[in-house]
């Protein structure tokens, strides 16, 4: 099956051409007066760079979960396209993410840590009191949106979805106050901008439907 390329996609690729700049960037940037390379900054376990990688990383599999079964659960061509953007965007960015946190040396999971710490938040926040990040749907809800199909889970799949961006887009927003490494920041950014646009657009698919966001 072809797919146009969207937005988002765009989106996907200027993060990792970014990415590809950041190891050169970093080099040229800690060169010495006589011409020798210094180590870049390597970010902190508990700094912002690192949490908002980790976190966003499990915030991210999870949209990427729920748009594959929305796939398997709908024939309808608008929601399995947007699906497949956001399921592609976010494993891509997701990915990334992973590959700092070995670039830095750093853990996938921070044991002593919660999740959203490096916000300044629990992660009571989300989920229904399941230690949940912002936006992120519950094993019930992932259960109900599974058992669903047709027009049903279109409506779920997009109700749920703008959730999660809500709560994603609030955690691009930490990183893009918190975090000093330039092109994560810059990820961070494209993260929100990504977002709000699909929320919008998904506000405009639920009325086709005869259905609004639930919050």
């Amino acid at each position: 099956m072809t797919f146009t390329l969207t937005r988002t996609h765009w989106v996907s690729v200027t993060a990792v051409v970014l990415a590809l700049l950041f190891a050169g960037a970093a080099t040229v940037a800690s060169a010495g007066d006589g011409g020798e390379a210094r180590p870049p900054r390597t970010p902190a376990a508990d700094s912002a760079e690192a949490g908002f990688a980790r976190d966003m990383s499990v915030h991210h599999q999870q949209a990427v979960e729920m748009s594959f079964i929305v796939r398997d659960r709908t024939k309808d061509a608008e929601v399995r396209r947007l699906a497949y953007d956001i399921a592609n965007t976010q494993a891509n960015q997701r990915g990334m993410m992973q590959g700092w946190l070995d670039l830095w040396g750093l853990p996938k999971v921070a044991m002593d840590q919660e999740p959203m710490e490096w916000m300044g938040m629990a992660s009571h926040h989300g989920g229904a009191g399941q230690g949940l990040m912002p936006g992120m749907a519950t094993k019930a809800e992932l259960d109900r949106l599974r058992a669903a199909s047709g027009r049903q889970a279109e409506i779920l799949y997009l109700q749920l979805m703008t959730d999660h961006h809500k709560g994603g887009v609030h955690m691009a927003h930490g990183c893009v106050e918190k975090c000093e490494v330039p092109v994560e920041r810059q990820l961070a950014q494209g993260m929100v901008d990504a977002q709000e646009s699909e929320i919008r657009l998904m506000a405009d698919m639920l009325a086709q439907r005869g259905a609004k966001p639930r919050g």
